[in-house]
């Protein structure tokens, strides 16, 4: 019997059901979009069973598009937006308050008490994170903090932490399951990726129970079986990753000195840099790409917060177009950008700044700027980030970059590709399947099950479908380059 993988792609904005085949092929997509909370300035909230439900009608929905059933699946793959923050009631599984988003600012003046106490080093060094509010650390402790009675639950053991693959397994395996794997783990800021445990000093730092997080786990293994009924039938649960680790894995990112970016929400750049985690001078994240069989390996990582948002943005905040897809005409239907630059710090400023005050700034507006000039310096700020981001690369690693591998919906967008290929001096390579962070998934989940049989098969199976060449001179660059950190320059050192 034929058998497939089911990929769980739970987003920023939409949970995804992915399906596919033996060699690697989608078979369908099911996508569902979700509400966006925003209580107050800089902060931004999702509703925990709204992501469940959501992602359990995409499955459903993507089994019923082809007419298969649960038992034709071989494996679940699972992958997720990551830093988001969950906690639950261990009895009732019902959340106590809006899942925190990775976006969410709220903790910003919390981390600068922290680095004021002299604890960066110590974060740092054990997590290989910088203290900023995006990480799950913070957030559990402000719901501990500002939920009515949660900290004295949490003493007692009756609530749990998780991000947002933990809730998926819990409520998928209704309760039995409360797990998380090593790439997860270590964007929470209370796990120490080089001894891959929950670290006790850091836990204390930050007043967290041990008993509210998940156990750990490798990111490709059996860890169990879904619950009677929820989809037709019971399915292996066999792979965990976090969205931008799946993706690299998808990527077939697999030697130390390859690299990726993802473009959705936000921007995300990895650089595998083998089995020893390198620490950054720049800013950068140093991070768990993965562990398979015992072996894991580790990733540089620069995060861009607001990149594929800034185009819904222009559609929904400014109105200069009614749907995304408008913008790559729009940007065309200029030669340039007019002089204009738009840095999109709408939530502060990710890798290698990390400015949570910086806000969003439009420079060079002049009487003959228009829509167009603006919708183009807005998908050039997505390049422009993201050479911010390589260049700290380079500098930490002292790896030349060859390639840049590119996926996520804006990575369709030829006018930006060729952009990125330009500013960064190097090629940009588009794959044929750009749905890479499911795609990781559910080769994390068919290893496991020996669906695939070695990373070896996954590397052949990766497939060129656009190579950008870069077409400006490196003079024409570095003056493109200098203007915008001019604009970054304006943007910074905003306090509320």
């Amino acid at each position: 019997m034929t058998k497939y993988i089911l990929a769980f792609d739970q987003g920023t904005t939409s949970s995804r059901s992915i399906i596919f085949d033996r060699n690697g092929n989608i078979l369908t997509i099911a996508q569902k979009e979700f509400q966006q909370i925003f209580p107050q300035p800089g902060w931004v909230e999702h509703d925990a069973d709204e992501i469940w439900s959501s992602q359990m009608g995409v499955a459903n929905e993507a089994l019923a598009r082809i007419g298969i059933r649960a038992s034709d699946i071989a494996a679940i793959g699972i992958t997720n937006q990551r830093e988001t923050t969950i906690v639950w009631d261990r009895k009732t599984g019902k959340p106590i308050h809006n899942a925190i988003v990775w976006q969410d600012r709220r903790t910003a003046i919390y981390c600068d008490e922290l680095k004021a106490a002299g604890h960066e080093t110590t974060f740092q060094n054990k997590t290989g994170l910088v203290l900023d509010a995006y990480f799950s650390g913070t957030k559990l402790k402000w719901l501990l903090d500002h939920v009515p009675y949660a900290r004295e639950k949490a003493e007692r053991g009756e609530l749990v932490f998780g991000t947002v693959d933990s809730w998926l397994i819990w409520k998928l395996t209704q309760g039995e399951l409360h797990i998380t794997d090593v790439t997860n783990a270590s964007r929470t800021l209370l796990f120490n990726i080089h001894t891959q445990q929950w670290d006790d000093e850091l836990l204390s730092i930050l007043d967290i129970p041990r008993s509210l997080l998940p156990q750990v786990q490798s990111s490709s293994q059996v860890y169990g079986y879904t619950s009677e009924g929820l989809l037709g039938s019971r399915i292996l649960i066999a792979g965990i990753a976090g969205d931008q680790q799946a993706a690299t894995f998808g990527q077939a990112s697999l030697q130390c000195g390859m690299a990726k970016n993802t473009y959705g929400t936000g921007c995300f750049i990895l650089l595998n840099t083998g089995d020893k985690p390198m620490s950054s001078n720049h800013k950068l994240l140093t991070t768990i790409a993965w562990c398979i069989n015992g072996q894991t390996y580790y990733a540089l990582e620069g995060s861009v917060f607001i990149a594929g948002a800034v185009v819904q943005w222009l559609r929904d905040g400014l109105g200069i177009i009614k749907h995304s897809e408008e913008v790559e005409p729009l940007a065309c239907s200029v030669p340039d950008n007019g002089g204009v630059y738009f840095v999109p710090a709408f939530v502060g400023l990710g890798a290698p700044y990390w400015d949570s005050y910086a806000r969003g700034t439009i420079v060079g507006l002049t009487r003959g700027s228009t829509s167009a000039h603006i919708a183009r310096a807005a998908l050039e700020s997505i390049a422009y980030q993201t050479a911010d981001v390589i260049d700290a690369m380079r500098l930490d690693s002292q790896l030349a970059l060859s390639e840049l591998r590119v996926d996520g919906g804006a990575s369709r967008n030829d006018l930006l590709m060729q952009f990125q290929a330009d500013i960064l001096g190097v090629p940009v390579v588009r794959p044929k399947i750009t749905e890479t962070t499911a795609l990781g998934a559910a080769y994390l989940a068919g290893l496991a099950v020996g669906y695939w049989e070695s990373e070896q098969e996954i590397v052949q199976q990766w497939q060129v479908e656009k190579r950008f060449e870069p077409k400006i001179s490196d003079d024409h660059r570095l003056t493109l380059l200098d203007s915008w950190r001019q604009a970054i320059a304006q943007t910074r050192g905003h306090r509320d």
